[in-house]
């Protein structure tokens, strides 16, 4: 197809996003999980994998991705995309403002336990937020998706000595394989300090609940 002689331009305007959250924030919450979902999810369905957590402990909130669209041809079910190759510095400033958003509104305490989980496409905006605005956690899970491209060692070295890092994937992750796990490790290891940790799990891409309830 040949291109057209078209102009770009750009254009600022307030957006209304949703966001979900599962159990109350009380004084007995002893966690708060700030998690990002995968590509094809909506945030109220990606919180089935943390209700075993117990309820009164743990208290998980989870943004959405602001792309929606139909999945499969019968428009039925919606999924949503955080990112895709398009604009795609202006989508991350984006995603990192509505992340704000979110967390000032939540207005949590400085007291308790903040994990942050990223699953699949979750991942990269994730490690992309923590990054950004140097966000102090107790927890950084990676489960089952990439390293962004530019992150470096130096945008993490706040995080060394006081946050456990964890990267988790499939031994049948259709998407991960054996090749790209030999750099994904590599990379890992050389963005975060030594006593991060790798676990290679029996599946496939996906969401371990078992998993999940032994990070707490």
């Amino acid at each position: 197809m040949s291109k057209i002689d078209s102009t770009e331009k750009k254009v600022s305007y307030n957006s209304i996003n949703s966001y979900a959250t599962l159990n109350t924030l009380t004084a007995g919450t002893k966690n708060v999980w700030f998690v990002c979902h995968g590509i094809g999810y909506l945030s109220k369905y990606f919180l089935r994998y943390f209700k075993d957590l117990n309820k009164t402990e743990n208290y998980i909130i989870a943004p959405q991705a602001q792309s929606k669209y139909y999945l499969g041809s019968a428009y039925k079910h919606v999924g949503a995309s955080w990112l895709t190759k398009e604009n795609t510095e202006q989508e991350i400033e984006n995603v990192v403002h509505y992340f704000d958003a979110v967390l000032k509104q939540e207005n949590l305490s400085k007291n308790i336990s903040f994990i942050v989980l990223g699953y699949s496409q979750g991942v990269s905006v994730a490690m992309r937020y923590v990054a950004k605005r140097r966000l102090k956690c107790d927890q950084l899970i990676l489960l089952s998706g990439g390293i962004p491209n530019e992150l470096k060692a130096s945008d993490f070295e706040f995080l060394r000595g006081k946050t456990k890092v964890t990267l988790a994937y499939g031994d049948q992750d259709e998407y991960l394989t054996n090749k790209i796990m030999i750099d994904q490790k590599k990379r890992f290891y050389d963005l975060f300090d030594k006593d991060s940790k790798i676990i290679c799990f029996k599946g496939k891409h996906e969401v371990k609940k078992e998993l999940i309830n032994k990070l707490v």
